[in-house]
């Protein structure tokens, strides 16, 4: 006796399997959220609460300049390496910076309780590197009940 197959034709499935793509997506989140509060590196400073609105945004990468309140100075050019510098250092470095990128902005960083002087002889010195403006950053408010 002859077995007779018949063929069964099975329908082509068009669907594409998503759940590797969401593994993949969560594992990246999950990477994201770990490495995203490391990025900002800087000196741990008090910033004083003002009022203010944000900066306009710029391609390149804000040169740092951060006070302490015992008036120490910290310098980030943007390779996450903050060291404590004299004033005059600082200034030489920031001429350099901005002989080569004239557009790139300086933020000071100023502790609340650093001396109103200090700041002052920084923005001064910055502006004197060639620094067209120099902006200070501050906190924003905290709401009080």
């Amino acid at each position: 006796m002859a077995v007779v197959r018949t063929k069964s034709k099975r329908k082509l499935v068009a669907e594409i399997n998503v759940v590797p793509y969401i593994d993949v997506m969560l594992v990246l989140l999950i990477v994201f959220m770990i490495t995203a509060p490391l990025l900002m590196q800087g000196v741990k400073v008090e910033l004083p609460e003002a009022p203010s609105s944000p900066m306009e945004e710029n391609d390149k990468e804000p040169l740092i300049v951060s006070v302490k309140a015992d008036g120490t100075y910290y310098l980030d050019l943007g390779n996450g390496k903050n060291e404590q510098e004299a004033l005059a250092v600082i200034q030489e470095k920031v001429q350099k910076v901005l002989n080569v990128q004239p557009k790139t902005p300086v933020l000071v960083w100023g502790d609340t309780n650093v001396d109103y002087g200090t700041v002052v002889s920084l923005m001064t010195a910055l502006q004197n590197a060639g620094a067209p403006s120099v902006g200070l950053v501050t906190e924003p408010p905290s709401a009080k009940p």
